[in-house]
This record gives structure tokens, sequence and C-alpha cells, in this order.
């Protein structure tokens, strides 16, 4: 799981035992992404949204 998330092994097993909480967004979305969790559990705001680069750029005059 630690190479899943990218998390360390001895900060998960803290999570598990409940010594430690899970309460920095940037490491939920980690965890989340790691875990492949689907969009429709975590909702939008948790998860990245890919930036298309094949959108057109407007030209500004």
């Amino acid at each position: 799981m630690a190479h899943l998330t990218e998390l360390s092994q001895p900060f998960l097993s803290m999570l598990e035992s409940g010594q430690r909480r899970l309460t920095n967004i940037d490491r939920i979305i980690v965890l989340l992404n790691g875990l492949n969790a689907p969009m429709d559990v975590t909702g939008p705001m948790l998860r990245p949204t890919p930036i298309a680069s094949d959108l057109p750029l407007l030209a500004v005059s």
C-alpha cells in the first residue's frame, strides 16, 4: 500500500492504528489517487482534473 500511495509504511500503520489522522488535503489526494478510488466515491473536489493539452488557444488582441 505504501508503494501505491507514496505514503510511508510507518505513516500508514499509524493511520490504521488510530495514532494519526489524515487531515492534510494533499495527503488525502495522494492516498485516493494511489488507491485508484473512483470519482463517484471521492467527489470531483478530491480528484485532480486532467489538463487537455490539445485544446486550441485563443488569441488575445
